[in-house]
């Protein structure tokens, strides 16, 4: 079994890392170059930058942050946000990310997936999906939760690892910043029609709660949370310590 990753978030707006609940109710945190050394000092196994309204603003990611984030950590870094077409990835990446992260993009353009993969490699290839439950059905959202796509989210993560994305990264909408533990019907759902590696998002509350998610879902790589870590609620090293008492493998 590979080991399983621990990875924080930062979600950007205005050049500043918030955090808000169920996608709403956005709070101020912390400057992202400062958080990002922290997190980089502290064990994180790879960190993951989120412009979270370069998408719905038509705006370009904020290029230059980027690099100042890049510049003071050494993990992989994802980059996500006003990710629209194959020069979006040859910018980010020259910015410093290892990965790129599509979401509405590729909702936009889903050959997107593909002419990216085939460029750049599919371990560069990351699908973001926003999901919530609509009339009991998982449906994926777009524009940072903002428009319900009517897509079925089981649908469209077996389309964009057929497409070649490396990897999926879950954000759960409904239990985004509740701190109730990961949303593992969602997980178990798609874990069940995909084989690239899935990284969890939305929910953590608590060490447990990811012991929880790598007991219950075995096919989940990652665990990736934001506020628990912003606010010191919980460190990477209990996390790390602990899920390895347990058994479950990690990145010491």
């Amino acid at each position: 079994m590979l080991a399983k990753r621990i990875i924080p978030c930062l979600d950007i707006r205005a050049q500043r890392v918030v955090k808000g609940v169920q996608f709403d109710a956005v709070q101020d945190v912390e400057d992202p170059v400062h958080l990002a050394k922290r997190y980089n000092d502290e064990g994180a196994d790879e960190l993951v930058f989120y412009d979270i309204t370069a998408s719905y603003e038509e705006r370009r990611l904020f290029t230059e942050l980027l690099q100042a984030v890049a510049s003071e950590i050494f993990i992989p870094l994802t980059v996500g946000g006003g990710i629209n077409a194959l020069a979006d990835f040859d910018r980010v990446l020259k910015s410093g990310a290892d990965k790129v992260s599509v979401n509405s993009g590729a909702i936009k353009d889903p050959a997107l997936i593909l002419h990216s993969a085939k460029k750049y490699g599919d371990q560069c290839v990351v699908l973001s999906m926003d999901v919530k439950r609509v009339d009991g059905r998982f449906t994926v959202f777009a524009k940072g939760g903002r428009e319900n796509t009517g897509i079925d989210a089981i649908a469209w993560a077996k389309r964009g690892q057929q497409n070649g994305a490396g990897e999926l990264v879950i954000n759960s909408i409904d239990t985004d910043g509740v701190k109730r533990g990961f949303d593992l019907e969602l997980l178990e759902a798609i874990s069940a029609e995909v084989s690239i590696p899935i990284i969890a998002s939305g929910g953590a509350g608590c060490i447990a709660d990811f012991v929880k998610l790598f007991q219950s879902v075995p096919g989940v790589d990652a665990g990736l949370a934001a506020s628990i870590f912003h606010f010191q609620q919980v460190s990477i090293a209990d996390i790390k310590n602990t899920l390895f008492a347990q058994g479950i493998p990690i990145r010491r």
